[in-house]
């Protein structure tokens, strides 16, 4: 018989979290554009970024996950980052197949937009947000719009906006940046530097305890930590957390670092045999 806690686990944190979608809602339009780098602001990753990793449960495998730059993209008229997150896997007759969108105002880095396409067992749900950062509200499928904040962040952009604020060991940031309201503060923690071995190398990393008032991977009582390369691309290449008596991990597995090639010279990063 299958564990409750397991299956509960692999709904949440393999169908949520981080831890971001194909069907484009019907508001606004969707081009590629170019964008003058002078226009956007300055962040670690490029378009045609994909990283993809390994889940796991504790000693189980639970599948495959991606994060993706599919592009830059106009929504109501402002460019923005496309980034997709993907998963594939679950647990023995427990299949997921999740995607998750979000669009990136390139200049401010507030969230424009995120999708949801839900697949977990025989649960399915499709859930669009538009997001209206320069009127502070939000609006779910077709409900009436709802209060949000300033230079909102949605789950899909959370590392996204992680990466670029660079956060230091010893540094505690607190922002009300989740963009529903009740769910904030959301809380950065720099907690140390260390190395990590993973399947796509071994990396010099400092690691972030990031906190929201939510459920999944980034709950307050989740002891989530993800490990930042400590390189000018800070790369996510682990994110660990205990949910219901589980360890759940992600590991990097590999990186195609998209439109522009990484510094020769990063030394943190050493592939083993």
């Amino acid at each position: 018989m299958r564990h409750p806690m397991l299956r509960k686990s692999a709904r949440t944190v393999l169908g949520a979290a981080v831890l971001m979608i194909v069907v484009l809602p019907a508001v606004g339009t969707t081009q590629t554009i170019p964008v003058s780098s002078a226009n956007a602001a300055p962040v670690p990753f490029v378009v045609g970024e994909e990283l993809v990793y390994r889940a796991t449960f504790g000693k189980l495998r639970a599948g495959t996950a991606r994060m993706r730059v599919e592009g830059i993209e106009m929504v109501r008229g402002r460019p923005a980052y496309h980034v997709v997150f993907t998963i594939d896997g679950g647990i023995p007759l427990f299949r997921v197949r999740d995607r998750y969108e979000s669009w990136i105002d390139v200049q401010t880095l507030a969230s424009l937009r995120h999708h949801q396409q839900i697949s977990e067992g025989r649960y399915r749900r499709t859930t669009t947000y538009e997001i209206y950062p320069e009127r502070a509200l939000y609006q779910k499928n077709d409900d009436s719009l709802t209060a949000s904040v300033a230079n909102p962040l949605d789950d899909g952009s959370f590392i996204y906006a992680v990466r670029a604020a660079a956060v230091r060991v010893g540094e505690i940031r607190r922002e009300d940046r989740y963009f529903r309201p009740d769910r904030n503060p959301v809380v950065l923690t720099g907690v140390r530097r260390e190395e990590v071995t993973v399947p796509a190398g071994r990396f010099a990393a400092v690691v972030v305890a990031p906190t929201i008032r939510t459920k999944g991977m980034f709950s307050e009582g989740g002891e989530a930590e993800v490990w930042f390369s400590d390189d000018e691309r800070r790369y996510p290449v682990q994110v660990k957390s205990r949910f219901g008596g589980f360890t759940i991990t992600l590991a990097l597995q590999s990186v195609t670092s998209g439109e522009v090639a990484p510094p020769q010279t990063i030394a943190a990063v050493t592939n083993e045999p």
